[in-house]
């Protein structure tokens, strides 16, 4: 190993480090931020060339996500996403009901409009509207995290990691949706009954008082991006590349006589996007110097097949829980940059259940307890976990006997 290479593995430990970490201990540091100082040294010492740096980018993917979140942003601005957090909130229903809808609207918006915009979005409305009944937020919100996630596993659009995996593997959206949505409407269903179990008591104890009003909403901009995800998901039944027909939607979206240019960009999530850039810049940095092959090629001389189903669940569970699901699927990408379509689709399902285990395993959990810290909600380490852990444990078993049925049956 050169000085080149050394460096270049010295920067990635470090990087993946504080993607576990969350931060560098002693600085005020995001995961953001090292992705793109790890990109800067490596970059800045020589190991990668600019055009290194452009090539390494998957530009096709950030575009998919950019233009993703313009569709979500454009339900955000028009009160959308509030409009539905109320309505759970306002049910007549009983706290058990008030549970299910919270899991079922989070897990179908999110196959569709993406989970992290629409948990940043329902969570802060949510806590109001159930706070002017009385009813613990907590067990809802944990239920919105763990839906938002389960739900988004069920599309290639669903989440950040599955855009990627769906770009990198050119998989089509609808035979996608075919293989990975049983298992993510399993997910959904356990996400419901472990919340159920956990939290029964509190739950039977509540006694609902009276609604929140429900918010006004943009009912022309609601539409207007109604009809925009009804062409979108037309686009993808035809040949046009998802990317483009992305950005053609996108661009619509952004003609607008209500809504200024600068109040829907404000809504995308950049750190999100920069947070992938400087990713790609490392990981390709890395997979560059040959050694992730070298190992590859070592694991598989001696048996070990990180393809199978039981090694892809030990490395999601893993991976997801210590730096992230979405570093971690960027990492085994460029390790693994040639997956057949069956291992795309286990480690879209895979890695994004994986996510509902801990707090710090998805960044729509982070979202979750960072909204509700801001409006006064603390939920801790130890009570997601409570749920997260028998979510994820069940979810991962229902998903892993869904594949090996498939590989079994030929379903």
């Amino acid at each position: 190993m050169n000085a080149s290479e050394a460096l270049v593995v010295a920067v990635f430990a470090a990087v993946y480090l504080g993607m576990a970490l969350g931060r560098w201990p002693g600085l005020r540091l995001d995961r953001t931020g090292i992705a793109i100082l790890g990109a800067i040294v490596i970059y800045a010492a020589g190991a990668i060339s600019a055009a290194g740096v452009l090539a390494a980018i998957d530009w096709a993917t950030l575009f998919v996500l950019f233009g993703l979140m313009i569709l979500s942003a454009q339900f955000a601005a028009c009160g959308f996403y509030d409009l539905c957090s109320a309505r759970i909130a306002a049910s007549a229903a009983q706290p058990a009901a008030i549970l299910a809808l919270t899991v079922g609207v989070a897990g179908t918006l999110s196959a569709v409009l993406a989970n992290d915009v629409v948990v940043f979005a329902m969570t802060p409305m949510l806590i109001k509207g159930l706070a002017s009944r009385g009813l613990d937020p907590k067990p809802y919100l944990i239920a919105l995290a763990g839906g938002a996630n389960a739900g988004s596993a069920a599309t290639v659009i669903g989440n950040p990691q599955n855009i990627l995996i769906g770009q990198v593997g050119s998989l089509d959206f609808w035979e996608f949706s075919r293989v990975c949505a049983p298992p993510a409407a399993m997910g959904l269903i356990l996400v419901y009954l472990v919340v159920w179990l956990v939290w029964r008591r509190r739950l039977l104890q509540a006694a609902p008082g009276a609604p929140a009003p429900v918010p006004a909403v943009d009912r022309f901009g609601v539409g207007k991006g109604a009809l925009a995800t009804a062409a979108l998901l037309a686009m993808f039944a035809g040949p046009l590349p998802y990317v483009t027909g992305v950005l053609i939607v996108a661009g619509v979206l952004l003609i607008s006589r209500r809504l200024a240019t600068r109040e829907i960009l404000g809504l995308v999530d950049w750190h999100l996007l920069v947070l992938f850039a400087g990713l790609f810049v490392v990981t390709g940095a890395l997979a560059a110097t040959g050694l992730p092959a070298t190992l590859l090629a070592e694991a598989t001389e001696r048996g070990l097949k990180p393809t199978s189903l039981p090694a892809m669940v030990t490395i999601t569970l893993v991976g997801s829980n210590t730096i992230g699901n979405v570093p971690a699927v960027v990492l085994l990408l460029a390790v693994l940059p040639d997956l057949p379509a069956e291992a795309s689709y286990r480690l879209a399902v895979l890695s994004t259940l994986a996510g509902n285990l801990l707090v710090v395993g998805s960044l729509a959990n982070i979202i979750v307890v960072e909204r509700a810290r801001q409006a006064g909600v603390t939920l801790g380490f130890a009570e997601h976990a409570r749920c997260g852990v028998p979510i994820t444990l069940a979810s991962i078993a229902a998903a892993s006997a869904w594949f090996f049925a498939r590989t079994t049956l030929g379903l």
